[in-house]
C-alpha cells in the first residue's frame, strides 16, 4: 500500500508530562509498507503477562501514560501503538483512508508482528471497537480484557 502520508516531528514530543518512553517504530506492517507506526514497549520480553493497550479518538498511546506504570510495577510488558493519523504515526494524508478495515488490519498486522501471548487487552473508545475483535482471530493468546467506555 503506497499512501502520501505526513509525519509528525519527534521534537513535537519532547517534554510531555508523565512520558519518560522511548519511541519505537515499525514501518514495514505487510500491506501498510512505507507508513511508519509508532508504539511503546515497556517491560520484560518473556515470561510476564502483556497488556495491550489500545486508545481511542482522538487520542494516542499518551492516553495510557497513568496505567503504564502500574502495570510495569506488576511485573507486566506493556504494548501501546499508536494508530496510523494519530501521535507519533504516520497520518496518510487522503481522508478516505480512515476505513474501519485500514484500522483493524493494521492492528492485526501489528500484532502478529508483535507475536505476544498472555494478553490483556485494554481498549478505550475506539480502540475497543477495533481491538475487541481481535481476540477473536487469536483466542489463544488472550486472557484478559479491561474495557473502558467503548
Amino acid at each position: 500500500m503506497t499512501l502520501e502520508a505526513k509525519r509528525t516531528p519527534d521534537d513535537r514530543f519532547d517534554g510531555l508530562p508523565d512520558w519518560p518512553y522511548a519511541p519505537h517504530y515499525v514501518e514495514d506492517l505487510a500491506g501498510y509498507e512505507g507508513l511508519r507506526l509508532h508504539y511503546v514497549d515497556e517491560g520484560p520480553r518473556s515470561g510476564a503477562p502483556v497488556f495491550l493497550c489500545l486508545h481511542g479518538e482522538p487520542s494516542w498511546a499518551y492516553l495510557y501514560r497513568k496505567m503504564i506504570p502500574v502495570f510495569l510495577e506488576a511485573g507486566a510488558r506493556v504494548i501501546a501503538p499508536d494508530f496510523f493519523g494519530f501521535g507519533r504515526s504516520d497520518k496518510p494524508v487522503d481522508n478516505a483512508a480512515y476505513t474501519f478495515d485500514f484500522h483493524r488490519n493494521a492492528l492485526k498486522a501489528f500484532f502478529e508482528r508483535m507475536d505476544v501471548q498472555d494478553v490483556c487487552l485494554v481498549c478505550q473508545d475506539w480502540g475497543g471497537l477495533l481491538g475487541l475483535t481481535i481476540p477473536m482471530d487469536y483466542p489463544d493468546r488472550f486472557t484478559r480484557l479491561l474495557v473502558m467506555n467503548t
